[in-house]
């Protein structure tokens, strides 16, 4: 098996470190974190090895995941690539695109693989609709936090609207052409609720909404397509596929949801059904880079991607101003 390393025991860390001990596809070696009451807040008996420094982890493992605090991710990031490690790192990929770049050409360089943690892509609800989503040219999103000031430490941007950045970057293969933003900092030092609005060569707008400061959670984008409507609650993960097909002037399908459009042309509507399958994406994304790194085959969610991503959100920020 692939032995794993974890870099960072906070909350989601402890939740790498869960799933990579059950895992049957990867080793957990241990983790290592530079605060000792972090350290000593984890349950002993997971028996979870504490590394004394990040460089012994490093020499121990395959992979290298990287759960920190976003402003340490580019320098334990340089660390494993230049020993030649495998790295997960947790979105976003770093804090400046200066960094993310120089991690991918790093990494290319030296021939390792790597992949940024954006979960969603592996949420089972949109896998189920992945298929459906062919050519959509209106996107609307909305990622609502209640507010936790574990992820202050960037926009929420950076924080929550990246992930829906990511999936749309990740669909519409056209340039962007133009991005209106605008946000407010309520209680952060940066913005705590930010709306954009992308607008790509192809004619598809997407509108993004994100805030941290809501009084619900919420995770939904709706995709409108040339006969087709679909919605997908990431948060519930449940969909909601409608699409519209041809029928002939004298189709007499009583059951039929038909309606008439303004040229007389009759559209059926029917209802799609995809099987979510129930997995957890952590555990899902995870072993697909251990899959990728055995095959030697890029990951779905490779440094480029979240390079990327990074980019369009740092465009959005210049926006807000």
């Amino acid at each position: 098996m692939i032995k794993i390393g974890v870099f960072g025991a906070g909350h989601l860390g402890k939740t790498h470190l869960k799933l990579a001990q059950a895992s049957k596809e990867m080793d957990l070696i241990g983790f290592y974190d530079s605060n000792p009451e972090t350290v000593n807040s984890i349950d002993s008996s997971k028996k979870y090895k504490a590394f004394k420094s990040s460089e012994a982890l490093i020499e121990a493992v395959d992979i290298v995941d990287i759960v920190t605090p976003t402003s340490y991710h580019f320098e334990l990031a340089r660390k494993a690539i230049m020993a030649k490690k495998h790295v997960f790192i947790e979105k976003p990929l770093t804090n400046t695109l200066k960094e993310a770049k120089s991690l991918v050409e790093l990494a290319e360089t030296e021939g390792v693989l790597g992949q940024v943690g954006h979960v969603e892509r592996f949420n089972p609800a949109y896998q189920a609709v992945l298929p459906s989503l062919t050519n959509p040219k209106f996107i609307e999103t909305h990622r609502l936090s209640e507010f936790n000031p574990r992820g202050t430490d960037v926009s929420v941007v950076l924080d929550l609207m990246i992930h829906d950045i990511d999936i749309v970057l990740s669909i519409v293969d056209s340039p962007i052409t133009n991005i209106h933003a605008s946000g407010v900092a309520v209680i952060s030092e940066t913005p705590d609720i930010s709306n954009a609005r992308i607008e790509f060569e192809n004619g598809c707008v997407a509108n993004f909404t994100a805030s941290r400061i809501s009084l619900k959670k919420m995770r939904k984008s709706r995709f409108f397509q040339k006969n087709a409507y679909i919605a997908l609650d990431f948060l519930t993960k449940q969909v909601e596929v409608v699409k519209m097909k041809d029928v002939g002037p004298d189709s007499k399908e009583d059951l039929a949801l038909l309606l008439t459009n303004a040229e007389g042309e009759k559209k059926q509507i029917y209802f799609e059904n995809p099987t979510i399958e129930n997995t957890n994406p952590i555990q899902e994304e995870l072993e697909h880079f251990a899959h990728c790194i055995q095959a030697n085959k890029t990951p779905r969610v490779s440094l480029r991607d979240g390079a990327r991503a990074l980019e369009v959100a740092h465009q959005i920020i210049d926006k807000i101003g």
